[in-house]
């Protein structure tokens, strides 16, 4: 496909858009990430280029390569096992259920959806804090989860607010399955698990890969549940590269070496984005 230069005008609005709301705040990230600006001190007004300072600095920071690995743990936890099998799970479940059964069940999943992240993440400091319900059901009231199972605890919070996704994008899909196959498989006898192993899956491959990068890109900026429930504590048990961002730039004062750390957050989830963008492709070739 050879692109049409007489397009160009037509295109010039979103054009300006994306460079002015997501080019340039990026270009200044950039550019500050190469710098010794602080907020406070004396670095803050009279600030320079430090070179690949920041960049060495960020190769060797044992905290950034732990706040990594954190990342990694809380979409593994969050995006992968809690948001895609609950939601897949979820969408399969009301797919047989009565009617009111599933209006009730998916009034209170988007309802946690459309909550704003600071009243989650309220919600569930109140549930799993010394004292709270969550101890009182594994009767256990003196337990205080938020500090024993703090990354746990924030995984799970987050699939609770964010498993509607999952299960809206599963459940369009499974109403678009040819019913003739499905049909097929229950009168020859498959059981159950076997048909949903052989037959729903596979049929669900390019849904399910798409939800898993969409949720990974929505949970690697996650700051303000976890900020909430723990300040990426105790000690840095839940300190993610967002969290850790926060803390460098706003609470130590370097906002250079938090814009370095920024950029590496941007560029792992380019990294991500290209992935959805080659699945997309691969699909539609």
């Amino acid at each position: 496909m050879v692109f049409q230069w007489s397009s160009l005008p037509l295109l010039m609005p979103a054009l300006i858009l994306i460079g002015l709301l997501f080019l340039l705040p990026i270009g200044y990230a950039f550019y500050y990430a190469f710098t010794n600006l602080q907020l406070a001190g004396p670095h803050a007004v009279l600030y320079g280029l430090t070179g690949l300072q920041n960049v060495k600095q960020l190769i060797h920071d044992p905290e950034f390569l732990h706040s990594i690995v954190l990342t990694v743990i809380f979409i593994a936890g969050s995006a992968i096992l809690g948001q895609t099998v609950i939601g897949l799970a979820l969408a399969l479940i009301m797919r047989r259920a009565l009617a009111a059964i599933r209006l009730s069940v998916g009034a209170i999943v988007v309802l946690a959806w459309v909550l704003p992240s600071v009243t989650s993440a309220f919600v569930w400091y109140a549930f799993a804090q010394q004292g709270g319900t969550l101890g009182t059901i594994l009767h256990n009231p003196a337990g205080s989860y938020l500090v024993n199972d703090a990354m746990l605890i924030v995984s799970i919070a987050n699939s609770w607010r964010s498993v509607a996704f999952s299960m809206l994008m599963f459940a369009a899909a499974l109403r678009n399955l040819p019913t003739e196959v499905l049909e097929a498989a229950e009168v020859d006898g498959i059981p159950a698990w076997r048909r949903l192993s052989s037959v729903v899956i596979p049929m669900l491959r390019g849904t399910i890969v798409t939800n898993l990068l969409l949720v990974t890109l929505g949970n690697i900026s996650e700051f303000t549940l976890i900020w909430i429930l723990t300040r990426g504590g105790p000690v840095d048990a839940t300190t993610t590269m967002p969290v850790y961002m926060y803390l460098v730039s706003f609470i130590y004062d370097n906002l250079g070496y938090g814009s370095m750390i920024g950029l590496a957050l941007v560029l792992l989830a380019g990294l991500i984005s290209l992935l959805y963008v080659r699945n997309v492709k691969d699909r539609m070739a």
